[in-house]
């Protein structure tokens, strides 16, 4: 296994690696683009809400300028509007609650599951008042949140509504084989380069099997224009231009490959970190002598193909930004998702917050890191982070 001392470099993400392969295909894809000259909207964002709605198993696909502006549309269409609450985890990106003010509502924060990384069901009914008009409910790093059912039937219970943020999550199922967008009224999903399904630039894209809320969505992403100047109502620009859209067809084709590849990539970093002795069990909570490295849970593995698709493969541990800064020092790439909480964001300040409020995310924000994880990661690159990682507890531990 590679030390400290190996010269073999890790970046973070390589995406050249990935496309270049797909060059012939890519080009082919603009050719169609230039031809038919339709470069907003059109046939080729047609096709691809198409094929990504077969991906999923649900009915719609509308596909929007990027994942941001899917839970916006979303948030528009449902009518959430000042003096409206709508509840979402601390635990995730700026934009999730980022929306929810930007239509005058109040994000109300709720802490996470430390094994997950999801909203605890007790969390919902704690921040649930008379003025909760959503949950926004997270399918962090990769796998569907694990209480999302408990969830869905307190929703129920309350007569709230319940939108998926699924922007890393595109393929991830649950423990029954269900997919993003079959739990609450829909789910948005984001392309953003970086995502296991990226465009080359920002695109989003809604999946929901209510063929009345798509419809609207349709109308929102478009200034809420049925006919050519006739504007039902005040929308927004959130269309998708066609050239990225070419490029997610291309890409779509190979994504159930490359999601298999992060498992597989996945399974053996658990594996080279309980070789070392730095883990003894994935999902383990709490340090020891055998688990000085918190690896992932996987929490459906064997149930259903796809229960995790590794948008991320993050591990917690103690000492973080020192470790990180020692990888960093040895050619390794890591990132911190999240270094702050929501709640502790300026933009939130006037909420009021403080800081002991959600202890978990307090912790996690102390410990997670996510190591390099893409599907042209090599058995080797693998083995020097694990080694450099080992070799900083050898140190310093």
């Amino acid at each position: 296994m590679g030390t400290a001392e190996s010269s073999i470099t890790v970046p973070f993400l390589d995406l050249a690696l990935q496309h270049q392969p797909l060059q012939e295909e890519l080009r082919q894809a603009f050719e169609r683009v230039l031809q038919t000259q339709q470069f907003v909207l059109g046939p080729e964002v047609e096709a691809l809400e198409r094929e990504c709605a077969a991906y999923v198993g649900l009915p719609a696909a509308v596909a929007v300028s990027s994942g941001t502006d899917a839970l916006l549309a979303l948030l528009m269409a449902l009518g959430v509007g000042p003096g409206d609450e709508v509840i979402v985890p601390t635990w995730t990106f700026f934009a999730t609650a980022g929306v929810v003010a930007r239509l005058h509502a109040r994000p109300v924060f709720a802490d996470v599951e430390p094994w997950g990384f999801g909203i605890r069901t007790e969390e919902v009914e704690r921040c649930y008042s008379a003025r909760t008009k959503v949950v926004l409910l997270v399918h962090l790093y990769g796998q569907i949140a694990p209480e999302v059912e408990a969830i869905r039937r307190l929703c129920q219970q309350y007569g709230i509504t319940l939108v998926e943020d699924a922007a890393q999550a595109f393929g991830a199922q649950y423990r029954d084989g269900r997919g993003v967008g079959q739990f609450g009224c829909a789910a948005a999903v984001s392309f953003y380069p970086t995502k296991n399904l990226g465009a080359w630039g920002d695109a989003g894209m809604i999946v929901t099997a209510d063929g009345e809320l798509a419809q609207r969505l349709r109308l929102l992403r478009n200034h809420g224009m049925a006919e050519r100047y006739v504007h039902q109502f005040v929308g927004g620009n959130f269309r998708m231009d066609a050239i990225q859209a070419a490029i997610l067809r291309v890409k779509l084709r190979y994504l159930p490959r490359w999601n298999q590849q992060r498992r597989q990539i996945a399974h053996r970093y658990n594996q080279l970190f309980r070789e070392i002795g730095l883990a003894d069990t994935a999902g383990a909570q709490e340090f020891d002598e055998a688990n000085r490295v918190l690896l992932p849970a996987e929490l459906y593995a064997g149930q259903v193909d796809m229960p995790h698709i590794y948008h991320q493969y993050v591990v917690r541990v103690r000492r973080r930004d020192e470790l990180r800064r020692y990888l960093v020092a040895r050619g390794i790439g890591t990132e911190v998702y999240y270094p702050i909480p929501l709640h502790r964001q300026p933009a939130f300040r006037a909420l009021g917050y403080r800081q002991r409020d959600f202890p978990v995310a307090e912790r996690l924000a102390e410990e997670v890191l996510a190591l390099p994880i893409y599907p042209t990661l090599t058995p080797a690159q693998q083995e020097a982070v694990v080694g450099a990682i080992a070799d900083f507890f050898r140190r310093y531990d």
